[in-house]
């Protein structure tokens, strides 16, 4: 069995400790370096390639955010989960920004903190509850607000639809069952809103959906 290779980068050395130790006990994880600031992680990361970096937002040197901008620019591949203690939306869309796949707080259980990280390393996007909720309310506030219209051009109802399902971690199988379409259509779709939308893989998607207010949470 092929182990997700993590990297914890927190300026606190007992918390990664007490991670380090909590996630070295299941039996799909394994952790291959730590870093104490946001230079060191950036040279590490690119030095070990794992698959997944829990970052921490505050650390000296170079805070998260940016560490998280320089190691998807050297390293795309890697996946980058934030772990903070804020349990605020004053960072997520910088981070989201910058790249990260998900948003988890230091006070959540450890099972979610695993469930996080594997859920990003499939290349989905993890948000902690009370963030996402947030995040839906903020944007809903700017559209009745009139800050930001939701915009589908391009779309075509079809794709729309599809996007909701994928954005709902819906399987190929399960969106063409649903529909009542095969298998290739609606991977036909998925690679037409690939195309339309610039995204990469579903976490691109994801966003994209939450962006537009097309997933009610």
């Amino acid at each position: 069995m092929n182990k997700i290779k993590v990297f914890l980068a927190d300026d606190h050395l007992i918390l990664r400790e007490g991670i380090s130790s909590l996630l070295q006990k299941v039996p799909d994880i394994e952790v291959v370096g730590e870093a104490g600031d946001g230079r060191e992680a950036v040279a590490k990361v690119a030095q070990l390639v794992p698959d997944v970096v829990l970052m921490d937002i505050t650390m000296p040197g170079l805070n998260g955010l940016e560490a998280t901008q320089q190691i998807k620019q050297k390293t795309p591949q890697v996946k980058v989960l934030i772990l903070t203690m804020h349990e605020t939306d004053q960072y997520l869309s910088g981070m989201l920004r910058a790249g990260a796949s998900g948003y988890v707080v230091k006070t959540t259980a450890t099972s979610e903190l695993i469930s996080a990280i594997r859920a990003v390393h499939q290349g989905d996007v993890y948000l902690y509850p009370t963030i996402a909720r947030m995040l839906v309310e903020d944007y809903l506030q700017r559209v009745k607000a009139g800050e930001q219209k939701p915009s589908y051009e391009g779309l075509t109802p079809r794709e729309r639809e599809i996007l909701m399902y994928i954005a709902e971690d819906k399987k190929n199988k399960e969106i063409a069952d649903l529909l009542g379409i095969s298998i290739r259509t609606v991977q036909a779709h998925r690679t037409n809103l690939m195309d339309k939308l610039g995204a990469h893989d579903r976490t691109e998607l994801v966003k994209y959906a939450i962006s537009k207010g097309m997933i009610d949470l």
